[in-house]
């Protein structure tokens, strides 16, 4: 099943941490990484005073089922030291589940396509870098969404 995982991190060396996730990301049990975005340099959306995140969307193969991939999601970001003290904390690593094939899923702990996704430029800029023409399932073209949101700071990084 094809799937799309959002990354995300403002707290140490950001970018370096992107870059290191992105690549684990094609080393989890039965997956394959085939397409990762630019790093994107974002604005914090949270009103409290934070730095800048990096961000980046990538694309994989999986046979783990929705709810193993979540897992495994959550394991990566704990080695890299993922703390939950509060909502739109900072963070060292955030790994979104946005996208998997065409599923709606609605569970404890799991909803995708991720309910906020079509709100945030950091995640439709990337996206719609590596597919064009994605479809968020009940949202319609993820550019389309992207021009709903573009004052929101996205800068793709050389």
């Amino acid at each position: 099943m094809k799937a799309f995982v959002g990354l995300g991190s403002n707290l140490g060396d950001s970018v370096a941490t992107v870059r290191s996730a992105l690549a684990e990301l094609g080393d989890l049990r039965a997956t394959t990484l085939l397409a990762k975005s630019s790093l994107y340099r974002t604005a914090p959306l949270a009103a409290e005073v934070q730095p800048d995140y990096i961000n980046a969307v990538a694309e994989i193969d999986t046979a783990l089922a929705p709810a193993a991939l979540l897992a495994s999601l959550l394991a990566l970001e704990s080695r890299y030291g993922r703390e939950r003290p509060a909502p739109d904390a900072p963070r060292t690593l955030d790994l979104d589940l946005l996208l998997y094939g065409d599923l709606d899923i609605d569970e404890p702990g799991l909803t995708v396509p991720h309910p906020r996704m079509h709100l945030r430029a950091f995640v439709l800029q990337p996206l719609v870098e590596i597919v064009p023409d994605c479809v968020i399932p009940g949202r319609g073209l993820a550019r389309t969404c992207l021009t709903h949101v573009s004052s929101q700071r996205v800068e793709v990084l050389g």
